[in-house]
């Protein structure tokens, strides 16, 4: 019997620490983590000349240090942890425990590593291992490479610790890198709590000390709202919301927040769920040290909803475009009882002892299981009372707000008719036919402002419709369909060999385009209710006039419409929304779209062309369709007049409102350059 064993490649160094975690800040935090794991109340990460390659990174750290066992057993072995999530560290921490990979990756970052630890355990002992990764490089493998641990005598002062240098970096980090950096490490071991013992890591590279600076503002207190809600070892939940001056206002017990789910317990480790909300207009702010800037700019740094497992942060949950509770969605519901990603910012802090949340092995967040949707359920149902809670305070403000007005009308009707009386008679009459005449016309106009806003309240029921529906599915199920369809593809064409093309390439490639249309009308409409593009500051035009082009051009394409443009060579701006810009080119294309679809229009053409003369923009939008048909062009613009059976009529009305609202204007032409109808949008810009 010949005696075997497996042996690694050196080539596999490689791939694990540079391929499974590409990202320079996520390699470099597994390191600090490591350093929470020993216990250290201190951990720096020191940058010097890292904008180019051959630079260096240093991270020191204050905790328990490691023995040459420990170094050996632990620190060089990959794959294992020696950590147990089940019993806490000598300072009560629960171990991050993760394999080694991500120490792996930040150590690849250069071609050599010194460590260097004091253990604990051995007072004057210093052990220092050298790590040249040139030599695995040069080798075949990994166990043809000795590395030694050099043991010295600790000099006199040197506290227990360990510090590790990533020496002669193979390339250089961008500014973008290092300021990922800076936030992963201050929210690592949350911010949010004052106590000046707790774990906070440190960068020190003097350029970003702005960051630095935010955190330490901490403006939790400017917060309008701040939602309490816990979760016990049982799964059964208590919430409370208090005020900016720290008054309770609203109390929940389990059955309320559970209500929708029959009062069920949440099956997940115990949790606690906090969140601030800020109201950000000159109002609510009268009364605050702050400024909306300053918190603003912090929220748009640390905003969003952070998990805490075991007391370390776990990422991506939070990070700018991580929505996983879908805050913004539910904000497009009802948008005044509701925060956003950017005006609230928040935590959950699990106790998880027995593993029941399990990370990733590329630390890209939980693997979605049973425990980590419920903790999710809990936290959507903690922000439904808060929501429904806030709303019934809006329901009586309004309900107060119109009885009040009636009132006053009722009153003021009454001084109107006693001012009468009290005329000459030869008088009364005249004026009574006046006031009756005001009335009528005040009641007519009334009247159709009843329709305008039920006809929009139509149109927002439609819209969150769609948004909803869109949300959905650009999730599962779209996904199951391009996966099934893919996997059809595959197959088929196996089983099938040379028939495929003529049995099934016709439908299976019509069912791939219409998953991508599904797929990109679905990124589009979500994209059309992000609050941020309401925000009024300096816009591009012609960029967001490119940006709307690209999501249509799906859409363009699957209809054998040819879209030709022409912009002139400034860059204008304006000051507005992007939103309202979108708005309007979006529905005139819509409208474009329809009209070719409702007249069988063959060859399909549409051409948008640019202008800038005496600070005004113009944007030329022509088509080779019918024209302006069935409806006098007078009528076009009109809320609810539209030649379609499911039309809603507020396509152009919502393009006149958006243009005059930015102080512009637009007309159109029946006939235009292409045979077809030719808007004219005319916005005025600011200077570039």
């Amino acid at each position: 019997m010949t005696p075997a064993k497996f042996q690694f490649s050196s080539d596999i160094l490689r791939r694990l620490g540079e391929e499974l975690n590409q990202s320079i800040d996520q390699g470099i935090l597994e390191l600090v983590k490591n350093a929470y794991d020993a216990d250290a109340t201190n951990c720096t990460v020191e940058l010097f000349d890292i904008e180019t390659p051959g630079g260096q990174i240093v991270v020191h750290d204050s905790g328990n240090g490691m023995t040459a066992a420990e170094i050996l057993s632990g620190w060089l072995v990959l794959g294992r942890s020696g950590k147990s999530t089940s019993s806490a560290t000598r300072l009560g921490r629960i171990p991050a425990g993760n394999k080694g990979l991500g120490r792996l990756s930040a150590l690849r970052l250069g071609t050599r590593v010194m460590l260097s630890t004091r253990p604990r355990s051995e007072i004057d002992v210093e052990n220092n291992l050298l790590i040249d990764w040139d030599e695995f490089d040069e080798a075949t493998l990994v166990n043809e490479v000795d590395l030694s641990i050099e043991q010295s005598h600790r000099g006199k002062g040197e506290k227990t610790g360990t510090s590790i240098y990533i020496e002669n970096l193979r390339e250089g980090v961008s500014r973008s890198n290092v300021k990922r950096l800076a936030r992963e490490l201050i929210l690592l071991a949350d911010p949010f709590e004052s106590d000046p013992a707790a774990f906070r890591p440190q960068l020190i590279a003097p350029e970003f000390a702005d960051l630095e600076a935010l955190v330490k503002a901490r403006y939790f207190d400017d917060a309008e709202f701040h939602l309490q809600a816990e979760l016990d070892e049982n799964g059964r939940a208590l919430a409370k919301v208090v005020d900016w001056k720290g008054e309770v206002l609203y109390v929940a017990d389990h059955e309320i927040i559970a209500s929708k789910r029959s009062g069920a317990l949440y099956k997940c480790p115990r949790a606690k769920f906090e969140m601030w909300v800020f109201i950000l207009d000159g109002t609510t702010f009268s009364t605050r040290k702050s400024t909306i800037n300053e918190v603003s700019t912090w929220l748009k740094a640390f905003g969003g909803i952070h998990i805490y497992h075991n007391a370390l942060r776990v990422t991506p949950y939070g990070n700018e475009g991580n929505d996983w509770l879908d805050i913004n969605l539910r904000r497009a519901q009802s948008p005044q009882n509701r925060p956003s990603t950017n005006t609230s910012i928040g935590k959950v802090e699990i106790v998880d002892q027995s593993g029941a949340l399990a990370q990733k092995t590329d630390r890209s967040g939980f693997i979605e299981g049973a425990g980590f949707t419920q903790l999710r359920n809990f936290c959507h149902d903690a922000l439904e009372w808060l929501a429904s809670r806030r709303q019934e305070e809006a329901d009586k403000r309004r309900a107060h707000g119109r009885a009040t007005a009636t009132k006053k009308a009722s009153r003021a009707k009454l001084d109107v008719e006693t001012a009468i009386s009290n005329l000459p008679e030869a008088s009364q009459l005249d004026i009574e036919k006046v006031f009756a005449s005001y009335e009528s016309s005040r009641d007519r106009e009334v009247l159709q402002l009843h329709k305008e806003v039920q006809l929009y309240r139509t149109l927002s029921t439609a819209g969150i419709t769609a948004a909803t529906f869109a949300h959905e599915s650009t999730g599962s199920p779209v996904k199951v369909i391009q996966q099934s369809i893919n996997a059809i593809h595959r197959r088929a064409k196996v089983d099938l060999g040379d028939r495929y093309e003529s049995r099934l390439g016709k439908p299976v490639d019509g069912i791939k385009r219409a998953v991508k249309s599904l797929s990109v009308l679905g990124a589009a409409t979500l994209k059309l209710v992000d609050h941020e593009k309401r925000r009024k500051a300096k816009v591009n035009l012609h960029k967001v006039v490119r940006e709307v082009l690209s999501t249509f051009e799906p859409f363009m394409s699957g209809r054998d419409v040819e879209v030709t443009t022409s912009f002139c060579k400034a860059s204008p701006f304006i000051h507005g929304s992007e939103a309202a810009i979108e708005s309007i080119i979006t529905n005139l294309l819509n409208n474009v779209l329809t009209a070719f679809e409702d007249f069988s229009v063959s060859t399909r053409k549409i051409d948008l062309s640019t202008s800038v003369d005496n600070d005004n923009w113009k944007l030329k939008v022509s088509d080779n369709g019918p024209g302006i048909s069935g409806i006098h062009i007078r009528d076009i613009w009109l809320p609810g007049r539209t030649t379609r059976k499911n039309g809603t009529g507020l396509g152009l009305t919502i393009v006149r409102d958006a243009a005059q609202d930015l102080g512009g204007s637009v007309s159109v032409i029946e006939k235009g350059k292409l045979g077809g109808a030719e808007f004219t949008v005319t916005l005025p810009i600011i200077s570039g």
